[in-house]
């Protein structure tokens, strides 16, 4: 079986320049533990290749419990001076939230 992971977590965003934070929260906390296992940065990376020209890297907070992943290379030097299209953070995220993920 597989889950959406909008089904198990909400998506925090923020971009500053061509960064991207993506900030992965379970409803609930039992859930972290298959986020920590599934939701890798080379699976983030892969869901968001098309849109992330860097590297992803993840940082857990298990006392939150969540996980975030900084993005670089996204925005072509900057929300304001891109000219791409659906690459800022809130859409990043929804892209993301998206991603099928074995149960």
């Amino acid at each position: 079986m597989s889950v959406r992971l909008h089904e198990i977590a909400h998506c925090r965003a923020g971009d500053k320049g061509d960064v991207a934070t993506l900030s992965v929260i379970p409803y609930v906390d039992t859930d972290y533990a298959l986020l920590v296992r599934e939701l890798t940065p080379q699976r983030v990376r892969w869901r968001l290749a098309r849109y992330v020209g860097g590297e992803v890297l993840r940082f857990e907070l298990p006392l939150l419990p969540a996980l975030q992943f900084v993005c670089t290379g996204i925005l072509d030097g900057g929300v304001t001076t891109s000219l791409a299209l659906d690459t800022h953070g809130k859409s990043l995220s929804s892209r993301l939230l998206a991603l099928e993920l074995p149960d």
